[in-house]
C-alpha cells in the first residue's frame, strides 16, 4: 500500500491502469476477508496464519521477482548489492502489522477492522508528514478533525464497539503498515524491496509462531492447522499479498501519489460489501457513518497535500 512520491505517471493506457488497479484494491480487501474467514471457519490460529501467508506470500513474490527480473536481494553486475533487497527493519515493521492484523481478527468483523486499519496507515502517514514539515491548510485540518471524529464514533461506548484489544492491534497494524510504507518510499525497485522484507520477515514469523504455540499449550491451547486454514492463508499470501502487491506496483507508475492514495479509500467499503456476502456481516448505521466521516476526511487531506514548507 506504500505510494512513493518517486514514481512519476507513466505513458500508461488509462483502460490499463485502471484495470490493475482494480485488481490491488480488490486484493488488499480480499485480505481481511481471508483473515477473517480462516479465523472464525477453520481451526487454524491467528499466529500459524501470519506464519502461512508471511511465507506463502515470500515464495510467490521471489517467483514474480526473478521472473520480472528484479532480484529480491537487489543482485546486479556485481551480484551482492543491496538497494532493492529491503532490510530487517522494513521486515519487522511487516512482521508487526501482520501479526497484529490477525490476531485484532479473532474478535471483530472484516468492515470494522478494515476501516481502523487503513484510518491508522493514514494517520500514521499524515503525522509523518507533520513531523517533516509539512503544513496542513484549514480543510486539511478540518478533514483530519472530521476523520478522527469518524473513528470516535465507531469506538464510542454504547454504539457496539469493537473488541477493545482488538481495536488497539488493529490500530498497531495500522501504525505498522504506515512505517513500513513511509521506510520503503525511496525505494528504486519496490518488487525487490518487498520480497526481500517478506523472506526476511518469514523466519521471525516462524519464532512467533513457536512462541505463541508455547504460551498457548500452557493454557490449553496451541497451534491449530487444518487443511481450509492453510488454503485461506496460502491464498493471502501468495494472491492478497504477493500477486497483489506485483500490481499494485505495476499499476503506480500511472497514478500520482495524491491519485495513489486516494484510491485506496475504497478498500474499507469494497471489504465492508464483501464481507456483507461472504460472512454474513451486517453494515450497521454507526459503521456507514463513521466509514463516511474517516473515509471523506482523509479524502479531504489528500485533496488538499501542500509541499513541504
Amino acid at each position: 500500500m506504500a505510494t512513493p512520491d518517486s514514481l512519476a505517471p507513466a505513458a500508461f493506457g488509462t483502460g490499463r491502469a485502471a484495470l490493475l488497479t482494480l485488481l490491488a484494491m480488490l486484493a488488499f480487501a480480499a485480505n481481511s476477508i481471508l483473515c477473517r474467514l480462516a479465523l472464525t471457519q477453520t481451526a487454524i490460529d491467528p499466529a500459524s496464519f501470519t506464519l502461512v501467508r508471511i511465507a506463502s506470500g515470500a515464495a510467490s513474490l521471489w517467483l514474480i521477482a526473478r521472473a520480472t527480473g528484479h532480484g529480491p536481494t537487489g543482485e546486479g553486475k556485481r551480484g551482492r548489492g543491496r538497494r532493492g533487497g529491503g532490510s530487517w527493519i522494513g521486515a519487522a515493521a511487516l512482521l508487526a502489522y501482520a501479526a497484529a492484523f490477525s490476531f485484532a481478527y479473532l474478535t471483530m468483523t472484516a468492515g470494522t477492522g478494515a476501516l481502523l486499519l487503513f484510518g491508522a496507515v493514514q494517520a500514521t502517514m499524515i503525522l509523518a508528514g507533520l513531523y517533516r514539515g509539512e503544513r496542513l491548510s484549514p480543510m486539511q485540518w478540518g478533514g483530519l478533525g472530521l476523520a478522527l471524529g469518524g473513528l470516535g464514533l465507531l469506538l464510542a461506548p454504547g454504539l457496539s464497539p469493537p473488541d477493545p484489544l482488538g481495536a488497539l492491534l488493529m490500530v498497531a497494524a495500522g501504525v505498522a503498515w504506515g512505517v513500513y510504507s513511509l521506510l520503503g518510499r525511496s525505494s528504486r525497485d519496490p518488487i525487490a524491496t518487498t520480497a526481500g522484507n517478506f523472506l526476511r520477515a518469514a523466519p521471525m514469523a516462524a519464532v512467533v509462531a513457536l512462541l505463541s504455540s508455547a504460551f498457548g499449550a500452557v493454557s490449553g491451547g496451541g497451534a491449530r492447522w487444518d487443511a481450509g486454514g492453510l488454503v485461506y492463508g496460502l491464498l493471502s499470501g501468495a494472491l492478497a499479498s504477493g500477486v497483489g502487491y506485483a500490481i499494485w506496483y505495476a499499476a503506480l507508475p500511472a497514478l500520482t501519489a495524491a491519485r495513489a492514495a486516494s484510491v485506496q479509500l475504497s478498500v474499507p467499503v469494497i471489504t465492508a460489501i464483501a464481507a456483507l456476502l461472504a460472512l454474513g456481516e451486517r453494515i450497521t448505521p454507526p459503521l456507514a457513518i463513521a466509514s463516511a466521516a474517516v473515509l471523506g476526511g482523509i479524502a479531504l487531506v489528500i485533496a488538499g497535500k501542500r509541499r513541504p514548507a
